[in-house]
């Protein structure tokens, strides 16, 4: 069939095996946001981004377009499961996912020989921690006082689970670079 189209069969089995990895990584972040959601924190909204290791993976091995399905993806159906679909949580969840995605994405665009992976997990925690502070204030708050004495905060622990976060990602790319290698040779 694949003659008759004129398509080569590596082609269709090639985005077929992309849309399966691009499937469970999808779903490893559910589960790891999921999880996340049971562990206890000091101040609303401060998570350890654990999600976001899978996000910056994706990124890195298959692309903006790819990052962003599990990004989307994530947020939808763990606002699903936990029942706040378009609610608060939801619209501060997805403006810092998306927004942390783009930025990560176009600073490895942009840096893609110079920038550290750990680098861009800060700079993805920062962005999504900036982007959800703008939103309470703006959507929710209204009160600059409690946005400013919570800030340092939130963004404390944003490079701290950033750089955390990097370390993972980068020792899972490491290992990913060994097993292709070793399967080549």
């Amino acid at each position: 069939m694949n003659k008759i189209n004129g398509t080569a069969p590596f082609i269709d089995e090639k985005r077929r095996s992309e849309a399966i990895h691009i499937a469970l990584l999808s779903a490893y972040a559910v589960g790891l946001h999921s999880i996340e959601a049971f562990i206890p924190t000091p101040v609303p909204w401060l998570r350890l981004g654990l999600a976001n290791i899978i996000t910056l993976l994706t990124l890195y091995l298959y692309g903006l377009r790819a990052g962003m399905i599990v990004t989307l993806t994530r947020v939808i159906v763990r606002s699903l499961i936990a029942g706040t679909f378009l609610g608060p949580a939801f619209v501060m969840s997805i403006g810092g996912g998306v927004a942390s995605t783009l930025v990560m994405w176009a600073m490895y665009s942009v840096f893609r020989r110079q920038m550290n992976i750990v680098i861009l997990s800060v700079f993805g925690a920062l962005t999504h921690n900036i982007v959800q502070l703008f939103l309470a204030y703006f959507l929710f708050v209204r009160r600059i006082e409690a946005i400013l004495i919570v800030s340092p905060i939130i963004l404390f622990f944003g490079v701290i689970t950033g750089i955390f976060n990097g370390i993972i990602t980068n020792m899972i790319i490491k290992k990913i670079k060994i097993k292709k290698e070793a399967a080549v040779s």
